[in-house]
């Protein structure tokens, strides 16, 4: 007898005789003598008989063609073997489709789901035809039904689907520190302990791309200028020896003499230990720049992921107060606010100022004139990006400004927005953490589908119970990840799991990762904020109190709810304000197919980011930081607060310090600020003249805009997707 049905998934389900009798009435149909009830059940009831327990759907409708065929309805067979054919070639029809796309280098949303991926390239359409390839087979085989429903039904969306069989993780704060102190092992070849700044700068680059290549996200170090900082007074040394056989004198003493800032000044009128000393600081000086400049070029120029991707890499930085830690910090935007090749914009890494109260913010800080020209270098090139250590919940009582290592306690983030702090499993830190895999719920549906109950207070009530059950299914799905991504063995992460990875360094090479990788974050988003108020109340949270107010209760309840999952699945469950690319524009196309046109919610091509005000709609920066502030405190696994200014900000870093003022007045953990700068395609020179048609440099006519597309910056627009451009389209200026 047979009991079970094995699906073409992989998955084993009741065998029910029931779905071969609708099987063959709908062949019979079509035919010139309809149904047959008698004889569609005996020839469900033979094939029940078969003397297996389990059998293949194909099995299952071989033996229902060969019983047709030895039946007085023949032409049945042949109706239920060309509807059977017509489902095989609909199957592939779409796979098909998507591959010619690829193939023909086309320009849509799936050749440009991710900005910072050439998928023109050779490699860039080998990775698209394995992504695409990839998330048929997932869906397929690897999620639960009531999971794939729930994709399917446009309710969820996991992010780097393709990437779940491997096993991969998404992002990782490096500790830095245990690379450069103790050497490099990534399965081919090794690179011994840093001596030096330029070594140090080259290991940091090595670790980040080579990582790359084991996870699904971005790379970032927690602590740029603490790692580094040691190798300036290294290389100092080295300098010291230098002019000391140079001048046929013995300096080493100034080894050991204190260095209050490492600054280039002139020689003239110096004598003896004092003009050697100044001349090895200057020497110091230039090789940490020139270090700097490899570190930034190495960022923007190695390839990684199958030689397609530039390593997607973040770097924090400013609060280090000591001579050599300063140094960094000021070489770092030196180099960037020079430009890379013809003065371009460097895209990587994104960089984040760590701003404190009397670290790095206000006046008689240590580091404040360093701040003021990180927000000068800001103006200029958009990073750094600003993430705010006063903000109430990145705060850490462990922290000691006498502790060297103080940057342990310090919260980092990467990539668009990635936050990774809180720990249920181990100690409170981002170094050696990152998150294990995110998922999106698309709470607009879930609000549009209330619309039509009457009453406020009950639609309200509905959709908050739809939203449970959306959350539930969310939490479902990144549990049954995780039990999945915890089977893979040490030996698949050569360099991610030798110590990287908190915890990894007392793991065998045949050992399962299940024991270390709790220690990373399961992530639930949202994105839509403002879309799902009007479908819920007829108005956003940025134009209406109510709205401000119903959202808050939204957000609240969710971050409630998730917190809730961390102790019932004992993960670290978080919160995330989803930086939504390619998912902005793909949620809403098939909402608008589903629904239609509905003004404010689905008439444009895209939702709106997370808890965002709509890019379109015009407000002071103020407003904005009022109403999107008090999210930050919910939105555990990152944020990010957004401003547009006008016109040419090179000139004016005080916009940016305002807008750094706003953020430190409410409670916003971290931000950055958008503003116009032209970017020439032929030889990469860049200004900030307002339609700027022409290249002054090179007097060609291909001028883009550079602009930031989430968290990151893209080179060109000609990349992004059509749901991105068209928000780029509506955003306004804040003023």
């Amino acid at each position: 007898m047979v009991k079970y049905v094995v699906k073409r998934d992989g998955r084993r389900v009741d065998f029910n005789n029931q779905k071969i009798v609708a099987a063959v009435l709908k062949a019979m149909d079509v035919t010139e003598d309809g149904e047959d009830i008698v004889l569609a059940a005996q020839i469900a009831d033979t094939i029940s008989k078969i003397d297996k327990v389990d059998m293949s759907v194909e099995e299952i409708q071989d033996c229902v063609e060969n019983e047709l065929m030895n039946s007085p309805r023949k032409e049945v067979a042949k109706k239920y073997i060309a509807y059977r054919n017509k489902r095989n070639i609909a199957r592939k029809a779409k796979t098909n489709e998507i591959f010619q796309a690829i193939i023909d280098a086309q320009v849509n949303d799936i050749t440009r789901e991710n900005a910072n991926m050439n998928a023109d390239t050779p490699a860039g359409m080998m990775m698209k035809f394995a992504s695409e390839a990839t998330k048929s087979y997932v869906d397929e085989c690897l999620l639960s039904d009531p999971v794939r429903e729930a994709v399917a039904g446009n309710y969820i969306h996991i992010h780097d689907k393709d990437y779940y069989p491997t096993k991969s993780l998404t992002c990782i704060q490096h500790p830095l520190d245990l690379i450069l102190e103790h050497g490099l092992k990534a399965g081919h070849g090794e690179s011994r302990p840093a001596k030096r700044i330029e070594t140090a700068s080259v290991l940091a680059c090595i670790s980040m791309e080579t990582v790359q290549n084991e996870m699904h996200g971005g790379q970032a170090i927690p602590a740029f200028d603490f790692y580094l900082a040691p190798y300036v007074h290294k290389t100092y040394e080295e300098e010291v020896d230098k002019v000391s056989v140079m001048m046929n004198a013995d300096y080493s003493e100034l080894k050991n003499q204190p260095i209050d800032d490492y600054i280039k000044r002139d020689l003239v009128g110096l004598q003896g230990k004092e003009r050697a000393r100044q001349h090895a600081i200057n020497q110091t000086v230039g090789r940490v720049h020139q270090a700097m400049e490899a570190f930034v070029h190495n960022m923007n120029t190695i390839h990684s992921r199958g030689g397609n991707q530039v390593v997607f890499s973040s770097i924090n930085y400013g609060t280090d107060t000591s001579a050599e830690g300063r140094c960094i910090i000021r070489e770092i935007l030196n180099t960037t606010y020079e430009g890379v090749g013809n003065g371009s914009t460097a895209i990587f890494p994104i960089q984040i100022w760590k701003k404190k109260r009397g670290v790095s913010y206000l006046p008689g800080d240590p580091n404040y004139d360093l701040y003021k020209f990180a927000c000068k270098v800001s103006a200029r090139r958009f990073f750094p990006n600003i993430l705010n250590l006063d903000a109430s919940y990145n705060q850490d009582d462990a922290w000691d400004p006498n502790d060297p290592k103080r940057y342990i306690h310090e919260v980092a983030t990467m990539g668009c927005r990635t936050r990774v702090y809180g720990n249920i499993c181990g100690p409170k830190t981002s170094i050696g953490r990152g998150n294990l895999s995110f998922t999106t719920i698309n709470i607009v549906k879930l609000a549009i589908e209330c619309m039509g109950i009457e009453n406020r207070e009950d639609r309200i009530a509905a959709f908050m119970n739809r939203l449970d059950w959306a959350l539930d299914i969310a939490a479902r799905q990144l549990n049954e990840r995780f039990n999945f991504q915890k089977t893979a063995l040490k030996k698949q992460f050569p360099l991610l799991m030798n110590g990287l990875w908190l915890g990894s360094a007392k793991l065998d090479d045949t050992d399962t990762i299940e024991s270390v990788i709790n220690q990373g974050t399961l992530s639930i988003g949202f994105i839509g904020l403002a879309e799902c108020l009007i479908a819920l109340i007829g108005k956003h949270h940025g134009e209406s109190d109510e709205a401000q107010e119903l959202g808050l209760r939204i957000i609240s309840h969710m971050a409630d709810r998730i917190k809730g999952f961390a102790e019932t699945y004992q993960h670290n469950f978080t919160f995330l304000a989803t930086p939504a690319e390619g998912l902005a524009g793909n949620f809403t196309k098939r909402d608008k197919k589903t629904f239609g046109i509905l003004p404010g919610i689905t008439d444009k091509d895209y939702y709106t980011n997370s808890s965002h005000i709509p890019v379109y709609y015009h407000c002071s920066p103020e407003h904005k930081a009022k109403i999107e502030g008090p999210y930050h405190k919910y939105e555990n696994a990152g944020h990010i607060f957004y401003v547009e200014i006008d016109g040419d900000a090179t000139h004016n870093p005080e916009a940016i310090m305002q807008i750094v003022d706003l953020m430190d007045k409410y409670d916003i953990g971290y931000g950055s600020v958008n503003h116009n700068r032209n970017r020439c395609l032929d030889c990469g020179y860049e200004d900030a003249t307002e339609g700027l048609e022409t290249c002054p440099h090179c007097h060609g006519n291909h001028i883009d805009t550079l602009q930031r597309i989430t968290g990151y910056l893209v080179g060109t627009t000609n990349r992004w997707n059509s749901g991105k451009l068209a928000e780029l389209h509506d955003r306004v200026i804040h003023k």
